[in-house]
């Protein structure tokens, strides 16, 4: 019989200990680790304790922990120290890489730090225009010297200045000011420069460490940068250009301190008169007709949100919309018409005759008094970034510029570092840095594939991360008797859509599926105008027809014009969260194509959804798997995803694994938080029921504990968490945040239930790549990519924490980027070559495809399930968005605060069982 949970206010003494445990403040412990840095002169660094257990290539298996081998964690110091114990692992083929890593060796030992205060404040772009007004009108008081500026309130300097505190009056002519300042007169900028403290350079090195970007060392690169641009550019079309700048970033490593450099692409809309940018967007005169509503809502679209230069007065502006024509504008005087046209008002207010009367206004104020300013006195000025998504030619042009061939990629990042142009810089040898102009030697190991397992004991093991389904037949195949076809598209006749059904019948039997070749009903073409009454009369209809043999409708088939528009989420949430129904979408080109191949892939993806299984592992299935088959194991992928608009919640996702050993079957949850928020808020929460008092833990993580226990019959006795898109800056809260929720989860959930947690955070978002050491290097492939499977734990790696890169994908088109896993906590005391191979294995069990994936399965499916809810969210009705608000307290985009977020719908119990998200 299960202890009866205690109630809040009476805390266990066991419970209080764990609280304690994780009460740590990261700020203290932090300071102190700068601290004994600055002592040391160089980062923390631990011996290796004898004994460490090591495992063979032979056999690659998790060596359980002992309670003892686990130091009590009563800082986040010791957890630092901790997971330097464990070392880079040796299972794999040794090879040797070349990355885009530079190594740095700062030859002064000293830094001067000075406090800057300007006033009026301005953004960092005018406080930069300020500074260095400042240095050529007073070059007098910096001889010889050559300062670094952030942009706010820190200035370094390799030398003494001539004073310890003293004030500057800057002229402002020649700086563009904001608004504010302008509307003051105020002529003069008055700057103070203070001295605050001699900085030890080596001391900055652990602000790299947490994350921190604004140190001095990166400043320098970054005014370095300044003066040795490298950039070219590609037309995309209607106003858009693509950027091919460097990147360039200091990073601590293993190795030391290490410049990385590598070539990024950005979207930007060109320089040019508003007027010329819409006739581009358009293709075609706006002057020779009038615009029709969709020019205009195309208009409104493509300038809302963007910053505008007129010319007139030279004052910038952010566009709020469009306005009807100029002609047809009067000006009002507070509640009053003046009976003054815009034209006149202009002509008199600035001298200037509009041309073009009959084009809208550009609206650029949305207040009580709105602006408006006539297209043709509007241009665009010094390459806005573009935040809009590129249509869909603009983005495989995009996509197709960013693809750079491994070689390509190699030679022209060591173009930016060509000539040794960093080391002749003024400001390199003003502050004593020295840069390699040679690309890093890396260690690497190639991990070999895993054995897959199909129906009828066949075993298939992988080549380059690929294999295909002929001969095969899947692991398990799902049971679909009752099916029909709604088709949504006009452009597919019945005739081709019934031909296109009967044949992924086949192929889904082929494949070893239980699929009726026969649906219920014949295909329905409906309009995709009223997806609910579609839908309900469908279900209707069959049900109607089957009813009686007691039995229920296994999948929909829906035949969607295209992936625009809100169809797909709209028919998404009616299935998933209203009926009660699975449903697998097909565009209607590819029903027009009825490709083999297409047809194989939508048999996967209906596999798993009727709960069927395509592969398992095959050390999964005899439970031989690293970390995972010696005890029950739960394998949980997070993800958050941000959307553009600041008035939309963010979605979080969390999916679990629900078979063990197999781990091949997530069940997956999500949930909506304020704007922004990183931190995972539903994790783990104790509603209060008002009327009768009862208390009760709920949250993600609990409901997929009782899940996985109900589907395999055992409690997890291991929790492995894998964490996507956390920035650098937020690291170490959200992961110590969510550790605290998974434990407190456990603990509410059964008393002395505490499962060993280890908490890994994947990062995709760097600039981090390798190249083949010599030509035709076995260890690559034949377009110069590395070989799947490969790792790299040293060198270019945190120098405190354990983490490695790994690429999983075979890549075939542009250079392949690995992962980066960081392990921040773990419990399970895994060894590197275990937990590699694990991470590994797990990318050969993506279900909607027959090749590895670049990032462990339970995070993809993450993705989707925050996609989904994001559709979820988006589908609800207007008049009903506004109900079922939950509190949703924390930082969002403006502050730490508590808003209201309404919630996802609930899926459906006989959905929510099976991996509807595929």
């Amino acid at each position: 019989m299960k202890p009866k949970r205690k109630q809040r206010g009476q805390p266990k003494r066991k419970e209080r200990g764990l609280q304690d445990m994780f009460d740590v403040k990261l700020a203290l412990v932090r300071d102190e680790n700068q601290k004994a840095t600055r002592d040391s002169g160089h980062a923390l660094e631990d011996e290796v304790p004898s004994g460490t257990s090591r495992i063979t290539p032979e056999h690659v298996h998790y060596q359980a922990p002992t309670s003892e081998a686990i130091p009590p964690v009563s800082s986040l110091k010791a957890w630092v120290r901790y997971h330097k114990c464990l070392q880079s692992g040796t299972f794999g083929q040794k090879c040797t890489l070349k990355t885009n890593h530079f190594v740095v060796t700062p030859l002064k030992e000293f830094l001067y730090q000075y406090e800057v205060h300007i006033r009026p404040e301005e953004s960092c772009r005018i406080n930069r225009a300020v500074i260095s007004k400042l240095l050529y009108q007073q070059a007098s008081e910096f001889p010889d010297i050559f300062p670094v500026y952030d942009g706010k309130k820190k200035l370094y300097t390799a030398g003494l200045l001539p004073f310890t505190c003293r004030s500057f009056e800057i002229d402002s002519r020649g700086i563009l000011c904001n608004k504010l300042t302008r509307r003051r007169r105020e002529r003069q900028f008055l700057v103070v420069l203070t001295f605050v403290a001699r900085v030890k350079i080596q001391s900055s090195y652990m602000d790299l460490v947490w994350g921190e970007e604004d140190v001095p060392l990166n400043i320098i690169v970054r005014e370095i940068r300044h003066f040795q641009r490298y950039a070219e550019s590609f037309q995309l079309g209607e106003g858009l250009e693509v950027l091919q700048d460097s990147y360039e970033n200091l990073q601590l490593s293993q190795k030391g301190l290490l410049l990385n450099i590598d070539v990024s692409s950005t979207l930007f809309i060109k320089d040019m008169p508003v007027i010329d940018y819409i006739q581009q967007l358009l293709d075609r005169d706006i002057l020779d007709r009038p615009l029709s509503g969709d020019d205009r809502s195309k208009i409104n679209k493509a300038l809302q949100g963007i910053e505008i230069q007129d010319i007139h007065t030279g004052s910038k502006h952010f566009v709020r919309g469009l306005t009807g024509s100029a002609r047809e504008l009067c000006i009002s005087s507070g509640d009053r018409r003046t009976g003054k046209s815009f034209v006149e008002h202009f002509q008199e207010t600035y001298d200037y005759n509009i041309q073009y009367t009959d084009l809208p206004c550009l609206r650029i104020h949305a207040g009580q008094r709105p602006l408006f300013l006539p297209m043709e006195v509007c241009i665009i000025k010094k390459r806005l970034r573009c935040s809009k998504q590129p249509n869909q030619d603009q983005m495989s042009a995009l996509l197709e510029v960013a693809r750079l061939h491994p070689g390509m990629r190699k030679e022209r990042i060591l173009e930016i570092n060509k000539c040794d142009l960093y080391n002749k810089s003024a400001y390199a040898k003003e502050f004593g840095i020295k840069f390699e102009n040679q690309l890093l030697s890396v260690d690497a190991r190639v991990l070999p594939p895993p054995w897959l397992k199909f129906h009828d004991s066949k075993e298939f093991l992988p080549q380059v991360g690929r294999w295909n389904m002929i001969r095969k037949r899947m692991f398990h195949g799902g049971v679909v008797r009752n099916w029909t076809c709604v088709n949504f598209s006009w452009e597919v006749e019945d005739k081709i859509v019934s031909r296109f059904c009967h044949e992924l019948a086949i192929m889904c039997q082929a494949s070893g599926m239980d699929f009726s070749v026969d649906p219920v009903l014949s295909v329905e073409t409906c309009n995709p105008e009223d997806v609910e009454w579609t839908l309900k009369s469908c279900l209707f209809d069959v049900m109607k027809k089957i009813e009686q043999q007691g039995r229920e409708l296994d999948l929909l088939i829906v035949i969607l014009p295209n992936n625009k528009g809100a169809l797909y989420g709209n028919l998404k949430t009616i299935c998933e969260t209203d009926i009660g129904l699975v449903s697998q979408c097909c565009l209607a080109k590819h029903v027009l194509k009825m490709s083999k191949q297409y047809l194989a892939n939508v048999a996967l993806k209906i596999n798993v959804k009727v709960g069927g299984k395509n592969t398992v592992l095959l050390d999964g299935f005899t439970r031989r798997l690293p970390c995972v088959g010696d005890i029950p194991t739960i394998i949980l992928g997070a993800h958050v995803m941000h959307p553009g608009k600041s008035s939309s919640p963010s979605i979080a996702a969390v999916v679990a694994s629900q078979d063990w050993p197999d781990v091949t079957n997530y069940a997956a949850l999500a949930s909506a938080q304020a704007n922004g928020q990183e931190l995972i808020q539903d994790l783990f929460h104790v509603p209060h029921d008002c009327e009768t008092g009862a208390i009760d833990a709920a949250g993600m993580i609990r409901e997929h504990l009782i899940s996985f226990e109900r589907a395999t019959g055992h409690k997890p006795r291991r929790i492995i968490y894998y964490r996507d898109a956390v920035s650098n800056s937020q690291l170490y809260k959200v992961m110590w945040q969510e550790l605290v929720a998974i434990k407190k989860a456990c603990s509410y959930w059964e008393a002395d239930y505490e499962p060993a947690v280890t908490y890994v955070v994947l990062q995709k978002c760097h600039h981090t790549c390798f190249f083949a050491d010599y030509e035709d290097d076995k260890s690559f492939m034949g377009n110069g990519n590395i070989l799947p499977g490969t790792v790299v734990d040293s060198d270019i790696c945190h120098p405190n924490e354990f983490g490695f890169y790994l690429c999983r994908q075979a890549g075939t088109q542009g250079t392949t980027r690995p992962v980066y896993y960081r392990m921040l906590w773990d419990e399970n005391r895994f060894t590197a070559d275990a937990f590699q191979c694990l991470t590994n294995y797990l990318c050969y069990t993506y279900a909607r495809c027959t090749h590895s994936v670049s990032i462990v399965p339970p995070v993809y499916y993450a993705h989707l399930m925050a996609s989904r809810g994001r559709a979820y969210m988006e589908s609800m009705a207007p008049e009903t968005r506004g109900e079922g608000h939950a509190p949703s307290s924390g930082a969002s985009s403006s502050g730490a605060k508590s808003v209201m977020v309404r919630r996802i719908p609930v899926v459906k119990d006989n959905v929510k069982r099976v991996m509807f998200y595929c």
